[in-house]
């Protein structure tokens, strides 16, 4: 196996129905993107498994999808199917951490040994609630050889001291760690779907992450 991915995706109450459907469609459609497609082929095994969570309650991260092995369109689309049936999670909160420590949990459970192990968080708003702090939880990762990767969903201008958008900011003190550790940025609910394609080809192709850390790849 090449890669061993975790979908960690946001489900607290900030989420509406309508970004909560964009957020599943967007990963649906990205297993069956082009680039992803090829990332997956061009991998020395050509396939990779993926795991989806959500998360928001502290200590409440749940698994909602197991491991699945993606090699190719066929299983990409059986994937992005039972990930759309799959049913809400009710959640509330911010509690990043508690899932960066299940996705930690089934990483390590999980059946396929991979070259690369990561951990793939999209949120629109910083750690808050969690029982383990977000930044022990990715260093716990760290320390496991897992990359802790996030998504920024922005939902306002707000700019911090190094020019970048806030949330970017908070993810890169408090979120992101392990090799190539990078925050990717969707400027908008509905640019969820660009951003996760494109950063998914990047974590399974394991391509550089440009030198503006933080900014949209």
């Amino acid at each position: 196996m090449d890669v061993a991915l975790v979908l960690a995706v946001d489900v607290s109450g900030s989420i509406d129905a309508e970004e909560f459907k964009l957020q599943k469609e967007g990963i649906a459609l990205a297993l069956l993107d082009p680039a992803v497609q090829r990332a997956i082929r061009n991998g020395p095994h050509g396939r990779i498994a993926v795991a989806y969570v959500e998360w928001a309650s502290p200590g409440g991260a749940a698994p909602v999808l197991e491991w699945r092995i993606v090699r190719d369109e066929a299983s990409a689309r059986d994937v992005g199917a039972a990930l759309l049936a799959a049913s809400r999670t009710a959640q509330s909160y911010n509690a990043i951490g508690d899932a960066i420590v299940l996705g930690t949990a089934m990483i390590r459970a999980c059946p396929c040994r991979a070259g690369r192990t990561i951990i793939d968080v999209s949120g629109d708003n910083r750690d808050m609630r969690s029982v383990v702090p977000a930044t022990l939880a990715r260093e716990a990762a760290a320390r496991e050889g897992i990359t802790v990767n996030a998504l920024a969903i922005l939902q306002d201008a707000g700019v911090g001291p190094s020019g970048k958008p806030l949330l970017v900011e908070a993810y890169e003190r408090e979120v992101i760690g392990g090799a190539g550790a990078f925050v990717a940025v969707a400027q908008t609910r509905a640019d969820f779907g660009r951003a996760i394609r494109r950063k998914m080809a990047m974590e399974i192709s394991d391509v550089p992450v440009p030198v503006q850390a933080g900014a949209a790849p």
